[in-house]
This record gives structure tokens, sequence and C-alpha cells, in this order.
């Protein structure tokens, strides 16, 4: 994996390497203590354990769609909020989502690393009856 230039585009490949079950570009950008915390069911998923299920293909992203998308630095550590519009499946079951996410990157020797990630679901407004 060739170095990012900015914070935006190992983002970018972020997404990448989940399209294409690219487990080894995955490991590449994500941190040792990278943690994420999962759109579905709210729980946190280290490392290891997110390496095997898109690597063993029980994950699978059919599309990621990600939007609005805003980039703020300090320093050495970067934080990308934005929306994402997500299809694929998990263990041959079905699912989609949307969500707002955010994303921490660090630099280190002139990389960018995933450190944490985050999503949280939009569901629509609950519908309110005439009066």
């Amino acid at each position: 994996m060739t170095a990012q230039a900015d914070p935006l585009s190992a983002d970018d490949q972020f997404f990448a390497a989940l399209l294409g079950v690219n487990r080894d570009a995955l490991d590449q950008l994500l941190a040792p203590d990278f943690l994420l915390i999962d759109v579905m069911t709210g729980s946190e998923i280290l490392r290891a354990p997110f390496l095997d299920l898109v690597g063993s293909g029980q994950l699978v992203f059919d599309a990621i769609d990600p939007a609005d998308r805003r980039v703020r630095r300090y320093q050495d550590v970067a934080v990308i909020t934005g929306r994402t519009h997500m299809r694929g499946r998990f263990g041959g079951a079905p699912f989609a989502a949307s969500s707002r996410y955010t994303h921490v990157f660090l630099e280190r020797e002139s990389r960018w690393r995933l450190v944490a990630a985050q999503g949280t679901p939009i569901t629509p407004p609950p519908e309110t009856s005439g009066a």
C-alpha cells in the first residue's frame, strides 16, 4: 500500500478495501489498536476479529456510498465525519444501513492509520398522526 497524501484518501482506501474484500489493504490501514463501534448493534469489534470477518467473507459489502464528508485535522490526528449508505451481507443475510459515521486517523511515518470508526444509524423520523 502506498502512503496516503491526506486522511480523506486513507478514508477512500478503507471503503475500497471493504468493497474489494482486501484483507491485506485493511491490515496495512488499521492501527494495531483499531476499534470499530458497529453501526447495526453498537457492539465493539477489535482489529483482529474485524479483519477475520472481512477476510473470511462472512461480512461482504456490495456498495458503500459516502457523502457529506468533512475532515478536521489536529496536527497528526484527523477526524472525518460523513454519511454512508451501505448494502451487503453478513453471514449470507442481506443488510442495508444508512448512517452517520466518524473515523479517527493518526499519521505515523507519512501514513494515515485508522484508529477508530463508529457508525450511528440514520432512521426515518417517526410518523405522526394528523389531528
